[in-house]
């Protein structure tokens, strides 16, 4: 994959304003798109967008496939005579309510599921019945959340065998059963993609090309292990053997224990590598570049067995390598793909990276502190990069350097050229400044946002994921102002007002 020379901004969805207690894809997204383009800027980055199962990260879902309900915008649902007018619950605290979004949300989308199968409008009837005829994955995720509704959203390996160790005897047996509720799960997969392709052709046509996610782990609670159990390294019944994480790093002194299954990749390797085919088909269909979460997992991953307490004592174990990538792009041909090529990375990575062209990453934040080698440092940056200030798991640059001693200040100050009141900006321009062809700036760094809006502390299982964009902040940012800035490195869009 070639990078044009440009710039993009990275803000998850939920995170937009509007009257919703979440961000959703319907008129304040449409206007971020808007703004990206006065702002000269050629992409807009998100996070996962499937549904969290775990603390609303959208790292932990229970579909790897499927979209989160909460961003479906409710006033679309209204225009189209699926809901009656919508009033919102009153949210004053600025941020995400999760919590409150989905108690409404839940029951609202029921209600236009039913009012659109009752209605029964040809047209829109076909559109809905060509997405189930064509969406491989759909109807297993479906019997999934019916059947977690039905068993009171217990986990499904707590549910009775004959539901959790499901046989396709079973699986007929409660297709029928849950009828009613796969229908109404069924319509809110619709609902989301086709908001979300109308969003995506918005952008497209305004010069923005949007840049998604895909997590390297699913969810043990997900649709994804439940159907495929022998597609991980799971026990007779059900249970991780081993699960992911990684070694002690930046983040913590005794590593992140993830908890996710691991890949049975013999079994994989078996199949053609059928699943994760399926999952590059789905998400390269829906965005026009896609990060791949923790690459390094490709080559060795991080194995922790299941009882320990923290990821401290694990082992690296070989992944598939280019004999998954092969076989992927022999039938889908070559990836547009952003390798996270982050942590502990091995020659071994890099040559996998390499032998593809994918595009790996380089954090500024991380480039201070171990002297003029750090690969991070603008001057030691390629062509074929994406360089961040930071990302979603990072501090607000605001909220970084404010977090540093003076000596460390004054390492930072020195290199950027920058004085105390004005580092945000410096990093800023050393990374439109970096020779890597693209540059991406989380929104809460573009707007100088201190360390309270950060959106996520890796380790931390609350309080995450819950940032939300003041409208009046973007109301006086100056647009034009920036795209000025950005054209000074050659980085502005050619379609910027």
């Amino acid at each position: 994959m070639k990078l044009q020379r440009g710039y993009g901004i990275l803000l998850h969805p939920t995170s937009l304003p509007g009257d919703e207690p979440v961000g959703t894809l319907g008129e304040h997204a449409f206007n971020f798109v808007d703004q990206l383009e006065s702002m000269g800027a050629s992409w807009w980055q998100v996070l996962p967008l499937n549904p969290p199962s775990c603390c609303n990260s959208p790292y932990s879902s229970y579909s790897a496939f499927a979209g989160n309900h909460a961003l479906i915008d409710l006033e679309t649902l209204v225009s189209e005579g699926d809901l009656p007018i919508q009033t919102y619950p009153v949210n004053a605290s600025g941020r995400v309510d999760f919590d409150v979004c989905y108690s409404y949300k839940n029951r609202a989308l029921e209600i236009a599921a039913r009012a659109f199968f009752a209605t029964g409008h040809t047209k829109r009837m076909e559109s809905f019945w060509h997405f189930c005829d064509t969406t491989p994955w759909l109807h297993d995720y479906a019997l999934f959340i019916a059947l977690q509704k039905k068993y009171k959203n217990r986990p499904w390996w707590s549910w009775p065998k004959q539901a959790s160790l499901i046989t396709p005897a079973a699986y007929e047996k409660f297709s029928v059963e849950c009828g009613t509720e796969i229908g109404v799960q069924k319509y809110i997969q619709w609902q989301f993609y086709r908001q979300w392709e109308r969003l995506k052709e918005y952008a497209n046509a305004h010069g923005i090309g949007l840049i998604g996610d895909i997590p390297i782990f699913v969810a043990r609670n997900s649709a994804d292990v439940w159907c495929n159990r022998s597609l991980f390294l799971l026990d007779k019944n059900g249970t991780p053997t081993e699960v992911a994480g990684v070694p002690p790093d930046y983040f913590s002194k005794t590593g992140q224990l993830w908890g996710n299954p691991l890949y049975n990749w013999e079994v994989l390797e078996q199949r053609g590598y059928d699943w994760w085919r399926e999952r590059f088909r789905s998400v390269c269909r829906y965005f026009d570049i896609v990060r791949l979460d923790h690459f390094r997992g490709f080559e060795a991953a991080w194995h922790v067995p299941a009882t320990h307490k923290t990821a401290a004592k694990g082992k690296w174990v070989k992944g598939p390598g280019a004999r998954l990538f092969d076989s992927i792009q022999a039938e889908l041909g070559a990836l547009p793909l952003i390798a996270e090529d982050l942590g502990v990375i091995t020659p071994e990575v890099e040559a996998l990276r390499d032998r593809y062209g994918f595009p790996g990453m380089k954090i500024l934040q991380f480039a201070f502190g171990s002297g003029g080698g750090n690969p991070y440092l603008p001057h030691n940056h390629c062509k074929q990069s994406v360089v961040y200030t930071g990302t979603h798991d990072n501090n607000t640059t605001r909220g970084w350097y404010d977090g540093l001693n003076n000596s460390q200040k004054q390492d930072v100050n020195d290199y950027l050229g920058t004085i105390n009141d004005n580092p945000v900006l410096g990093m800023l321009r050393a990374a439109c400044m970096s020779i890597a062809d693209m540059a991406i700036f989380p929104l809460q760094d573009v707007l100088g946002l201190a360390a309270e809006h950060r959106m996520n502390i890796p380790g931390e299982a609350c309080g995450n994921w819950e940032w939300r964009v003041d409208p009046e902040m973007l109301s006086w940012f100056d647009a034009a102002g920036f795209r000025t800035f950005a054209a000074r490195y050659g980085r502005c869009s050619e379609n910027a007002k």
